[in-house]
């Protein structure tokens, strides 16, 4: 099963690729990198910023796009998605922008169309809250951070 996706793209999106995805049974859809030719960013060590992806997009009523790190880059170089899942909502118009974080130890080089993250896109169930006195008790109960084990 697939949903389309409207992709509207911007200026800067020339030449470059749609979210792509590299396998046959891959959850997740490439981004690359919207920056000039001539103009790579560099993400020294510690540093974020938002990476441009060169488009917008349309999501159906009842999804969200999740934007997760790439492995490779995360394990060679340190850099990851510093909101990791950063979400874009199905009512967002405007361009997709990637927030990366460099906790690697060397200063790491964004150039035009290098694969900077995966986007997945992921059905949306809408909650009801509602304000209760009590709560239905459970085994664990308050237990909080690491009280099920190491």
């Amino acid at each position: 099963m697939s949903v389309v996706i409207k992709i509207k793209s911007l200026p800067h999106f020339e030449g470059l690729q749609l979210p792509t995805y590299h396998s046959d049974q891959a959850a997740g859809a490439d981004l690359q990198a919207a920056v000039p030719d001539d103009e790579p960013l560099v993400l020294a060590p510690g540093q974020f910023l938002l990476v441009p992806t060169g488009f917008a997009m349309a999501l159906l009523v009842g999804y969200e796009a999740q934007i997760r790190p790439r492995s490779g880059l995360a394990f060679k170089h340190g850099v990851t998605v510093l909101n990791a899942p950063g979400t874009i909502d199905a009512d967002y118009r405007g361009e997709v922008k990637v927030l990366l974080i460099n906790h690697g130890l060397q200063a790491f080089e964004i150039t035009r169309g290098m694969r900077i993250a995966q986007m997945v896109l992921a059905p949306v169930t809408p909650a009801h809250f509602t304000l209760v006195d009590e709560l239905d008790n459970s085994d664990r109960g308050a237990g909080g951070f690491g009280s099920t084990g190491s």
